[in-house]
């Protein structure tokens, strides 16, 4: 081009190639300029340069051209920030609110940290040992303890006390005072601080202890609890006298009742005495069991010297009771540690500084805290494969959104390319666009997880929103710079049928099989758990931090990443073998949608990836759902044998089993006769034994699949006597004896030989075993017999026991039935447990830890869904304006709307049935290859108390996790297709035949 001369010459024509930035244009004089320098003065503003307003903005100018595509950019940006903020939060409120949950629920006297050391030594002086008990040396002691307690593990000390009590109990001379064997009550002597802060006064006053205090004092205050007034007969005013050493007895008198402020707290749940006293049984050489009542006095505390004259052997003890809401589950394994420490480490060195060289601390804190990291062990690793497949197709849904756009802004940018523009300018852009609308979107969702999980820490929210607003920023200029390193307006077709796999391409894929075979060989070998002692003894178990539990997690998303890109090399096959046959056939539209289909662009692989990888995910998080559902389902019926069960410790009332059967929501009755101490032969072990009216106990075992059997092989020969009593006949023979079902363990104990049993009723049953299952409804366990009630005696045959089925058993009323069959309501010791199905299952999910994993786990998998749904419009968006042009232009070629309805629907079946059909075998392939790994014991069948579970819970695959999800991706592929034939057909021709317009 040309140069003018003079300041307001033409501006030259920036050459092909420059690395300038389009759109800037540079100037100079006759003389030659510098490229984009103006001289001074030529624009009236002498040494400064004036701003170009003729050039828009770029930012400004590409948000106003597509404000569609950045709002829905922000929202996705949003979402996906707020999902990955709220769930470490999530997870972490629940984890601490299981480890609350399992310190409170294992009561204060196990979790409390009890320091005890023994009475001053007999060598010092009497005054210094008076002295080193009075409330004021307790109380700094207290304070020392208090000061070695190490972080994150805190005292409440609003539950923690300190005191002096006598260990040996010290025998009461008042014959006033109940004695149910001849044997006088005992008594415990308490000087516990906070009595007046835990108490309110029923009677009387509170204990004082007036002048000095000694250990010669002859008389002292106490009070005692409303429990122990009532039990031991005890009134204000009233005067006990315990044994005194090398003096007279001791007197203590009354004078108050009190009442615990919270019976269940932790001042008086650490020693029950205090507040219940308790009648002891003492072992015996056999004879009658006696028995005596041990209560307790509460002295205040500055009578606490008074204890050192008594054969009591006092003894100072100060007990530091955890704070629970102060305990948090990441601290875990330091908080093992510092418990460890106090019991014997560094800690119980300090505290015997700090009290006395033969302090003790004990406590079972730290079991319950392994016990907790057992159970969050085996729940842990079944979240993060839930997070990991979420993870996944969220990226995925991600990086597709960058493609898509890219795909769409290809002309522009390649000939942003062809102007000149560089590489590293065109991505500054581009990045500087995204990070316009994905920078606030990241904030907005990361301060909607923020208020919706107020709960945990907020650095890993932080982290995983700042995390995907990154990606989000990347997604498109990564791809534009990929795609557009060399410079080109055209470039060749990228038919998903034409397009060759780079090697590359081959040797990534190779790379994640190999990823995803090894995970899933750990998995079956090591399982979801698989942990050593060492770190459940730490605490540490199940934290997924190596990397090879991260592997294992991640294994049900590299089988369906691997099979998505198995499909799609697999995809353009038969879309090859049915393009001839289609092409034989009358009519256009077979050809025409298979030839559509097959021109698909290789973008559409990540649509197809995020679906299967999503399907996976459901079909994988649904499986586990249903296991462990069915698992607890199952649990409640092996505990019960039915919808609900009615127990007494004696037999029923004979009217009882018709006033059951009339409850609502009850179908059927099964009477039974349990004896559980039944004595085979001269043995002394007892086998439990049950008899049944076989018809209707076969039923019920074929309807809960435990033990079904033949129910006339059951039944009692005539020849078996009716009174149960199997006597020799006059010619001494035996009576026939009773068939009967066995466990497995009864029958390798007994064979198949016929033995005598011993009733508790003191008659004599002959069976024989002719059926063995490993279960049965009447009686849990490995041990049991069943016989028909008809070959038991008189008062054998009562029944003790109902099994109750029906739909909706109704607690309310089924209570309400049995109170009045039983007469509970006037004679409570007539009373019948009661309990349901449903109640038993509830039982199950004892832990917040079990029941939030669960919401978490479902979460994840509904989110993994939602994403997938929106990959699968996403990519139908993405090609509408295409779809569209291309009706218009064969409506004018005399395609009607049925026509191209069906063209649009057949065009997108083969991708929809692709990946519903993939996404089912996948689904089934993950859980077949890793059940053998899964435990889901943990999740679903922890009890309270860390009591063994009922049974064992395993993976299985769920026809509904596998259908219901690829139906879904099936029918809206379909549905928006024809929805877009039937919008298109309503709508006129003119704008999609627009000479120019690219489609």
């Amino acid at each position: 081009m040309g140069r003018d001369s003079g300041s307001g010459g033409r501006p030259e024509a920036r050459r092909s190639g420059s690395d300038e930035r389009p759109g800037f244009w540079r100037s100079g004089s006759g003389t030659g300029g510098r490229p984009g320098f103006r001289w001074p003065g030529s624009d009236g503003f002498p040494g400064f340069r004036r701003r170009d307003h003729s050039v828009a903005p770029w930012i400004r100018t590409r948000l106003r051209t597509a404000p569609g595509a950045a709002v829905a950019l922000a929202l996705l940006v949003m979402a996906t920030a707020c999902l990955a903020a709220a769930f470490p939060r999530a997870v972490e409120r629940y984890e601490d609110a299981g480890l609350r949950r399992a310190v409170v629920d294992a009561t204060a006297p196990r979790t409390s940290l009890q320091v005890s050391a023994p009475q001053p030594g007999t060598y010092i002086p009497q005054s210094e040992r008076e002295s080193a008990v009075s409330p004021a040396s307790m109380r700094k002691a207290y304070e020392r303890v208090l000061n070695v307690v190490e972080r994150p593990l805190a005292v409440d000390p609003a539950q923690s006390m300190y005191g002096v009590r006598n260990v040996n109990n010290l025998e009461a001379a008042e014959t006033w005072l109940p004695m149910p064997s001849g044997l006088p009550a005992q008594m415990s002597l308490a000087a516990q601080s906070g009595l007046a802060e835990h108490s309110r006064m029923s009677a009387g006053r509170l204990p004082r202890a007036g002048d000095t205090v000694t250990a010669a004092t002859r008389e002292v205050e106490a009070a005692v609890t409303t429990e122990t007034a009532k039990r031991l007969n005890i009134k204000v005013g009233s005067v006990i006298h315990v044994p005194g050493m090398q003096r007279d007895p001791l007197a203590v008198r009354i004078t108050g009742i009190v009442a615990p402020r919270d019976p269940e707290s932790a001042y008086w749940t650490t020693q029950p005495l205090l507040r219940t006293p308790s009648l002891i049984r003492p072992p015996t050489q056999g004879g009658e069991p006696e028995t005596y009542w041990l209560g307790a006095l509460l002295l205040p505390p500055d009578a606490a010297p008074v204890l050192l004259g008594t054969p009591g052997e006092p003894a100072r003890y100060w007990l530091l009771t955890p704070d629970p809401a102060a305990l948090t589950a990441h601290d875990l394994s330091r908080l093992g540690s510092a418990v460890a420490s106090l019991e014997s480490g560094p800690g119980l060195v300090k505290v015997r500084d700090s009290t006395d060289a033969d302090t003790g601390v004990s406590t079972d804190l730290d079991e319950v805290l392994a016990s907790y990291a057992q159970l969050r062990s085996g729940v842990r690793p079944l979240v993060s494969v839930a997070a990991f497949g979420t993870g996944a197709v969220a990226v995925v849904v991600l990086l597709m959104a960058g493609r898509l756009t890219a795909d769409r802004r290809r002309t522009e940018l390649a000939l942003l390319r062809a102007r000149g523009a560089s590489l590293r300018g065109l991505t500054r852009r581009l990045v500087t666009e995204t990070a316009v609308v994905a920078l606030p979107a990241g904030a907005l969702g990361l301060a909607g997880a923020l208020f919706l999980v107020p709960y945990g820490r907020a650095p890993y929210a932080v982290g995983a929103a700042l995390a995907v607003t990154l990606l989000a920023c990347a997604a498109l200029p990564l791809r534009a710079l990929a795609a557009h390193r060399v410079v080109g307006v055209h470039g060749a077709r990228e038919d998903l049928t034409s397009v060759r796999p780079s090697r590359r391409r081959t040797i990534a894929e190779l790379t994640l099989l190999v990823l995803a075979s090894a995970a899933v060989l750990a998995l079956r070998s090591r399982g979801t758990s698989g942990t050593s002692d060492e770190a459940l003894d730490s605490g540490a178990s199940g934290d997924l931090g190596s990397s090879g539990d991260q592997l294992v997690a991640m294994a049900p998303v590299l089988i369906g990443v691997i099979a998505a890109l198995v499909l799609v090399r697999l995809y353009p096959l038969p879309l090859r073998w049915l393009a001839r046959p289609a092409g034989r056939m009358r009519g256009a539209i077979g050809h025409l949608s298979l030839a559509r289909a097959g021109r698909t662009s290789v973008s559409t692989v990540l649509p197809l990836l995020a679906l299967l990888t999503a399907l996976t995910t459901a079909a994988f998080g649904g499986s586990v759902l249903a296991g462990v559902a069915d698992a607890r389902d199952r649990a409640a019926v092996l505990n019960l044998g039915a919808d609900a069960r009615v127990e007494a410790e004696s037999a029923l009332p004979a009217t009882l089993p018709e006033r059951v059967r009339s409850a609502p929501g009850v179908r059927e009755v099964t009477p039974l006769s349990i004896a559980y101490e039944a004595k085979p032969g001269a043995g002394v072990e007892s086998v439990p034994l049950a008899g049944v009216d076989p018809e209707g106990y076969a039923r019920l075992a074929d309807r809960t699949g435990l033990g079904a059997f033949p129910a006339g092989e059951l039944k009692a020969s005539p020849a078996a006597p009716a009174d149960g009593a199997s006597k020799p006949g006059a010619d001494g023979s035996a009576k026939a004896p009773l068939p009967a079902l066995a466990s497995s363990a009864v029958a390798d104990r007994y064979g198949t030989h016929p033995f005598s049993l011993r009733l508790s009723d003191g008659s004599d049953v002959t069976v024989r075993i002719t059926l063995v299952r490993d279960l049965t409804p009447a009686l849990p366990g490995t041990d049991f017999l069943i016989v028909d009630r008809a070959g038991l005696g008189t008062v054998a045959a009562r029944p003790t026991t109902l099994l109750v089925t029906g739909d909706h058993v109704s607690g309310g009323a089924l209570r309400k039935a049995v109170a009045a069959g039983t007469g509970a309501d006037a004679d409570p010791t007539a009373r019948a447990d009661v309990r349901l199905r449903s109640e038993e299952r509830a039982r199950y999910v004892d832990s917040p830890l079990q029941s939030g994993a669960e919401r978490v786990y479902a979460a994840a998998v509904a989110a993994g869904s939602g994403y997938a749904v929106l990959a699968l419009l996403l990519a139908l968006v993405r090609a509408a304006p295409e779809r569209a042009a291309l009706l218009a232009r064969l409506r004018t070629m005399g395609l009607t709307r049925s026509q191209g309805r069906r063209l649009l629907v057949l065009e997108a079946l083969p991708q929809a049935l692709l990946a519903a059909a993939g996404g089912v075998l996948t689904g089934w392939a993950a859980v077949r290859l890793l059940a053998p790994g899964i435990d889901l014991t943990s999740i679903a069948l922890a009890t309270p108390g860390g009591a063994p579970p009922t049974g064992t819970a395993a993976l299985h695959t769920d026809p509904a996790s596998l259908f219901l999800p690829a139906l879904t991706v099936l029918l809206l592929a379909t549905g928006i297709a024809a929805g877009q034939a039937w919008w298109t057909g309503r709508r006129g021709s003119v704008r999609e035949l627009r000479a120019g317009d690219s489609r």
